[in-house]
């Protein structure tokens, strides 16, 4: 066996360890980034690039529908489509992300790490890795399947397949009414497959708003998405080569493909934890500086999906930049600061995680979604109807929440709903981290004409 010490091992090169293992870097630690699939990770071949590279052509035609004087065509061009996805994951060669790692002073090794000791990770059976200082678990999640019978006889698609297939199905079904499966859902439908899709709920996306749910399910029938609610999956069979489905309440739907998008789960079943003491396919916990909280020494870290936290590309980055910073300062001497809020805590998690759904109309979370009980929260709900949001878009529907807690008057928690809110998003996650009392945000004077002039709205709308 061959065996090489470095200052700093990572376990999954995705976006997360990327981040992790630059940061270690750039604090001047030596540092290895071991991956057994592509760098670049789920986000770059198989989820956010691909996924919104296959609704941004079908959100764009839509948009310019809503504008009179403006020629389009009646419908996609699929093969263009998946032309521009293919470009934008460079057809899975991850090239471009090994130099990118190389360049920034990160070892790159490509195979499968297990922890198998203490600061020890073993590569593909036979390369032993020591850490002088920390080893960083930055596996992401894995899909999870529900236990449907017969569901293993029909054609089926995870999430990996929905966003890298170049064949537009005739009848698609989506088991799940999250956010994979109604970007999915109208993704599909828009490049002209019959969708249905399967919710168990009276509405899809249960963890927003119900009026964001609502929205999303007509924008999805405008579609000609066909959208069961207050249903579920209960058996599948394959019959005539197709997947016949078989739905709570007696519905019948046939399907050439189903995707089920029914949640993720931590990807730790085989990292060897059961070595340390833990239990495998279980998250990693951990405090806010990353550090796993059931193993002694100091020596393990983990960010990302695998913690269970906040299951988002672009959170468990920010995650990871706080683990390389405070893995670095602590092999350094240098001071940590993990009071809330702090260099080296990842307090975010807890109060402002920001969050898009790419579907026409778009959805755009951050903070709280629904007043908490017994907290002094006041809720504030408004029609998106300004002079920007008039110009933006003929008949343009909109809404938008903000959530104030009234002791210390500040936001914490604003949705919106509608055509082009995303853009809109970063500015509430600021005033929610920064904690901006609305007597200040109301000198926040929002451009006219423009959509966020919505502010104006719900500030005033709250009384100020």
């Amino acid at each position: 066996m061959s065996e090489e010490t470095f200052d700093v091992i990572v376990i999954g090169g995705g976006p997360v360890g990327e981040n992790a293992a630059d940061r270690a870097v750039k604090g001047g630690l030596s540092t290895a980034l071991v991956e057994r699939e592509r760098f670049g990770g789920e986000c770059s071949y198989w989820a956010c690039i691909p996924s919104k590279a296959l609704l941004r052509p079908g959100n764009a035609l839509a948009a310019a529908r809503r504008l009179p004087g403006v020629p389009v065509g009646e419908a996609l061009d699929p093969a263009a489509v998946f032309e521009r996805r293919d470009y934008f994951t460079s057809k899975g060669d991850d090239t471009g992300q090994v130099e990118w790692a190389r360049g920034a002073g990160i070892t790159t090794i490509r195979g499968r790490g297990r922890i198998t000791g203490e600061r020890e990770i073993t590569v593909d059976g036979g390369r032993v890795l020591r850490a002088r200082h920390a080893v960083v678990v930055c596996t992401g999640s894995v899909p999870k399947t529900p236990p449907i019978p017969g569901l293993d006889e029909v054609p089926v698609w995870g999430s990996r397949e929905a966003t890298s297939s170049s064949t537009v199905p005739g009848r698609l079904a989506v088991v799940g009414g999250g956010v994979v499966g109604v970007e999915m859902a109208q993704a599909w439908a828009r490049l002209g497959a019959q969708v249905d899709l399967i919710v168990t709920g009276p509405r899809p996306l249960p963890r927003y708003p119900d009026f964001a749910g609502d929205a999303v399910a007509e924008g999805l029938r405008a579609d000609g998405v066909r959208v069961h609610t207050d249903s579920g999956l209960e058996r599948a069979s394959r019959v005539d080569g197709a997947a016949r489905l078989e739905l709570k309440g007696g519905a019948v739907v046939t399907a050439d493909q189903v995707l089920v998008a029914t949640g993720r789960r931590p990807a730790t079943d085989d990292l060897g934890l059961e070595v340390i003491g833990l239990a495998p396919g279980k998250p990693l916990t951990v405090d806010d500086s990353g550090l796993v909280s059931e193993v002694d020494g100091e020596w393990l870290y983990a960010a990302g999906d695998v913690t269970g936290r906040a299951l988002l590309t672009h959170q468990g980055k920010y995650a990871a930049r706080v683990v390389g910073d405070v893995i670095s300062a602590r092999a350094t001497g240098k001071p940590v600061d993990t009071r809330p809020w702090g260099k080296h805590s990842a307090t975010a998690d807890h109060h402002a995680v920001p969050q898009v759904v790419f579907t026409d109309p778009e959805v755009a979370s951050v903070g709280l979604t629904e007043p908490e009980s017994g907290a002094p929260h006041r809720v504030v709900d408004i029609d998106i109807a300004v002079a920007g949001s008039s110009l933006h878009a003929d008949g343009y529907a909109g809404k938008a929440r903000m959530i104030v807690d009234t002791d210390r008057e500040v936001l914490v928690g604003v949705t919106f709903v509608g055509q082009d809110v995303a853009e809109l998003l970063h500015s509430a996650t600021v005033a929610i981290a920064g904690e901006v009392p609305l007597g200040r945000l109301w000198h926040a004077v929002p451009s006219f004409p423009t959509i966020s002039e919505v502010w104006l709205r719900l500030l005033e709308e709250y009384g100020l």
